[in-house]
């Protein structure tokens, strides 16, 4: 590897007809673009599984599943969404804002959808017109379908535009009095909020806006003045620009606005540098977002390194004579490999985690019959045409959809639901088996190319950019459609970051330096976001909240709660799993750690995901390590687990 990788992705897309300055879209570094991509696509067999009406999208852009927004374009009604610090939604009409009110309660803290500022258009349909990540642009028009005017709003903006497209009239709450320059200032429930417009007129609860003129609303910060932040809410927001470096230790990312002008951007806490943010503050579900002036967000990150492997060259004599008997054990009772994408993927990782372990001890024989197993499986899976034949074990391209659907789905992957969840361990699995034989590369990558174009592309025309990762939340969404008033969320962010991981070594296998900086920037920033918060989350602006971690975290509300189970060690297992070698990562601060564990299970291990929560527990130290060796044998192992590998980690930690 070499000692820097760089990437460079540039963004920002507006629907045909109704182009925004700053909206055109580049990339500097394509990576599994069209060139490579496109003849992959046409020779994998081409279905639509589920069809998924985009009601409130422009012709011609991708449908934006797995986006912070996509609850906005899907469904029969559109959904709010929450582009911190604000929340957001189209109204009938309209659209509605409003700061959320952040509370806690022992298990949730909410900080959903509030309407304080509603505003009337006067428009029959709403159609976002954007094709940008981090900026929204959402077409108004009339029964006609002639454009009224737009809605711009963006991720970390506090600022919502509204541009005229032709003279126009907009109805407002009634409040808002006259500070000033055009400016305007209400007290609308719990919080302040100040309009400015741009050859515009207010009277009352009405704004005549001229053709090309604009409306701009936002919440005042607490204990600022309105005028403040006037000029820079005068500057629309048009897109957005994505820049990252990969060092060795670290990585550096930066999220650029174009604006007409000087604008600012909240920062989230896990965003943290020397930059200057002293425009006031917000209050979130994630803490509290300082404001910050100019058009960019840069942050750094420690790396978090890839790994196929575990260390187990030094391993005494009688721990190989354990982990082999072991194995034999396990290959003795391999079971059948089931047929939908997320188990199927769990049980082929699974069996590549024994076959390294096989190859770091030398047992070449045992290595054989795994890779073996292992090959005819991955085989199966990546036969380009096997859905031609077949309804399980085989994958389509959907060409409504813009990506690949596995046969048998499952858990709503169909939707685009969790497929970073999904491929992560079929990258993974064949990483691992090209580790072992570099041949299998040639027969695989025809299909698992896709699979990593799915979850991971950028610059081309064949699937979204980065389809699941959110740069300004630097972590992914796990729902295709969102169809929830909480925004979109994510509850298993061990298996994302498992899914950049299994993508950065399937790089490494395939020689694609550009694929491997992009993946290790995002596997990165999803490991350093999930301590954030999800499993050593800073809770101490909730002193309501009753627990050392959060599961499912949202758009508008964080929960200790599953989709599966009421079950503590539930809520910390899904966090956890599939403890790769890549998951030493999770080895954060030994004292949170062993609370985790103890709210999670207590002392026992005899129950399910307590194979997960004691390879977690060893991260804590040394004798952490060698007390749940101890334990390991009253351990349950789960399906995505086995014995062996539970074992080979443990001791990996106490050599």
């Amino acid at each position: 590897m070499v000692a820097l990788l760089l990437g460079l992705l540039v963004t920002g897309c507006v629907g045909p007809g109704h182009p925004l300055p700053g909206g055109s879209r580049a990339s500097a570094v394509s990576v599994l673009g069209d060139e490579t991509v496109g003849p992959l696509v046409d020779g994998l067999t081409q279905r639509t599984v589920k069809e998924l009406p985009a009601t409130r999208l422009a012709a011609g852009l991708t449908p934006p599943t797995n986006r912070w927004y996509s609850g906005l374009v899907f469904g029969d009604e559109p959904q709010p969404v929450f582009p911190l610090p604000l929340s957001f939604a189209l109204t009938p009409d309209g659209f509605g804002l409003g700061l959320p009110v952040v509370t806690a309660t022992a298990d949730t803290i909410a900080g959903g959808y509030v309407a304080d500022v509603v505003v009337g258009v006067g428009a029959e349909r709403a159609l976002v017109s954007s094709d940008d990540p981090s900026v929204v642009v959402i077409d108004q028009v009339d029964g006609q379908g002639s454009l009224i005017g737009q809605t711009t709003i963006a991720q970390g903006s506090p600022f919502v535009t509204w541009s005229a497209a032709r003279a126009a009239t907009l109805t407002i709450p009634e409040g808002f009095e006259p500070a000033g320059d055009g400016l305007y200032v209400a007290t609308l429930g719990t919080a302040r909020y100040a309009l400015a417009t741009t050859d515009a007129t207010l009277d009352g609860t009405s704004v005549e806006v001229a053709a090309a003129g604009s409306v701009v609303f936002w919440p005042v910060p607490e204990g600022r003045e309105p005028a403040e932040l006037a000029g820079d809410a005068r500057h629309r927001v048009t897109g957005s620009e994505v820049r990252y470096e990969v060092g060795e230790d670290q990585v550096s990312t930066t999220l650029a606005y174009a604006a007409d002008g000087e604008t600012a951007i909240a920062r989230l806490p896990h965003q943290a540098s020397d930059q200057v943010c002293d425009l006031g503050s917000y209050p979130s579900i994630y803490g509290r977002l300082e404001l910050c002036a100019g058009p960019e967000l840069t942050w750094r990150t420690p790396r978090t390194p890839a790994r196929a492997a575990l260390e187990l060259s030094g391993l005494d004599t009688a721990a190989v004579a354990e982990l082999t008997k072991q194995l034999d054990a396990d290959l003795a009772g391999l079971p059948e490999l089931p047929a939908d994408t997320y188990f199927g993927g769990k049980a082929l990782q699974r069996t590549a985690m024994l076959l390294m372990v096989a190859d770091q001890l030398g047992l070449d024989d045992r290595a054989g019959r795994l890779a073996s197993v292992l090959d005819e499986a991955l085989t199966r899976w990546t036969e380009s045409q096997g859905c031609a034949e077949r309804e399980a074990f085989c994958f389509v391209y959907d060409p409504a959809g813009k990506g690949v659907v596995g046969l048998t789905p499952s858990f709503g992957s169909e939707e685009y639901n969790d497929h970073h969840f999904h491929y992560g361990y079929f990258l993974y699995a064949a990483a691992v088996m090209a580790q072992h034989d570099p041949s299998v590369v040639e027969r695989y990558a025809p299909v698992v190319d896709l699979l990593a174009a799915d979850i991971g592309s950028a610059g081309g025309s064949h699937f979204p950019d980065r389809r699941a990762f959110d740069v300004y939340a630097s972590h992914s969404w796990a729902s295709g459609t969102s169809p929830f008033a909480d925004g979109n969320n994510q509850e298993s962010v061990s298996e994302a970051v498992n899914a950049y991981a299994g993508l950065e070594l399937w790089a490494q296998a395939i020689g694609d330096q550009a694929l491997e900086a992009h993946a290790a920037w995002m596997l990165s920033l999803e490991a350093h976001s999930g301590a954030a918060y999800w499993l050593e989350p800073d809770l101490s602006q909730f002193p309501g909240y009753g627990h050392g971690i959060t599961v499912l975290n949202w758009g508008g509300k964080r929960d200790y709660a599953t989709w599966f189970s009421p079950e503590p060690a539930a809520k910390l297992g899904i966090l956890l799993l599939p403890m790769s070698p890549t998951s030493t990562y999770l080895a954060g601060d030994p004292e949170r750690i062993r609370a985790n564990v103890a709210e999670g299970v207590g002392g026992r291990f005899d129950r399910a995901f307590g194979d997960y929560i004691l390879m977690y527990s060893a991260l804590a130290g040394p004798e952490d390590a060698a007390r749940a060796l101890a334990l390991a044998d009253g351990a349950v192992v789960d399906d995505g687990m086995t014995r062996t590998y539970l074992l080979a980690w443990l001791y990996s930690l106490t050599v």
